[in-house]
């Protein structure tokens, strides 16, 4: 663990809890690389640790992520074939008191959530303002949709909330699968499994950002250093 950090900084968190998972890595193996910023920083620590010998071929969560991995000189493992991936370390954007998730702020929940059934352990990263009670007190579940009737699929995800079609610059954010992204405003989740199952069951949904049961160890950052949550069950 790192020394405790005297005055809170998120990016100073972000890169003490990604330094805390590197400690987690096996000496040998598949991993799997998330994305997002803090992952940015898992990737950097990684790509030191290949350079020092560690035999790890890594498993990217996004192009984005590819792309760094691919920069800083990080074996891969090829897209067909079958994984098995010791570990994989994400972030994640809340995370309840069940340790269950919400991911998808970066739009790759769809591959991370693929990564993470292929995954042995999950690792997840975050700082302590990503903690809450339940899911959805501050973020919307992230949807990834076909563009093929994108807006009836939309009209018909009303029935669980607010659903907004994410846009940047007033363009669409299209997925590295070549799909949309809708952010769905319910509140605070009471079920999210049973919300997940019915999601699923909309035809048009590709994948939700509800990662329920999928967290074998929570890694926090906070103002008095990194600490670990893990599952009660």
């Amino acid at each position: 663990m790192r020394e405790p950090m005297s005055d809170f900084d998120q990016d100073a968190a972000k890169r003490a809890v990604a330094q805390a998972a590197l400690a987690h890595l096996p000496q040998a193996g598949v991993i799997g690389l998330g994305s997002g910023s803090t992952s940015q920083y898992f990737i950097e620590g990684v790509a030191l640790l290949v350079q020092e010998g560690r035999q790890l071929i890594c498993v990217p969560t996004s192009q984005q992520s590819h792309k760094q991995a691919l920069s800083l000189g990080i074996p891969l493992a090829p897209e067909d074939e079958a994984w098995d991936i010791a570990l994989t370390v994400d972030g994640a954007d809340e995370v309840s008191a069940s340790l269950d998730l919400i991911k998808g702020g970066g739009a790759a929940h769809t591959r991370e959530k693929i990564v993470s059934h292929a995954s042995r352990k999950n690792l997840i990263v975050v700082d302590e303002s990503k903690l809450n009670q339940k899911l959805g007190e501050r973020w919307p579940v992230p949807i990834e949709v076909l563009t093929f009737a994108f807006q009836t699929t939309s009209k018909a995800l009303q029935q669980w909330g607010r659903p907004q079609w994410r846009q940047v610059d007033e363009r669409p954010v299209v997925t590295d699968s070549g799909n949309y992204i809708v952010d769905l405003h319910c509140g605070p989740i009471d079920d999210p499994r049973a919300l997940d199952a019915e999601l699923h069951n909309l035809p048009g949904v590709v994948e939700t950002g509800l990662f329920c049961g999928r967290a074998d160890l929570v890694l926090v950052a906070g103002p008095e250093g990194v600490r670990e949550l893990k599952p009660t069950s």
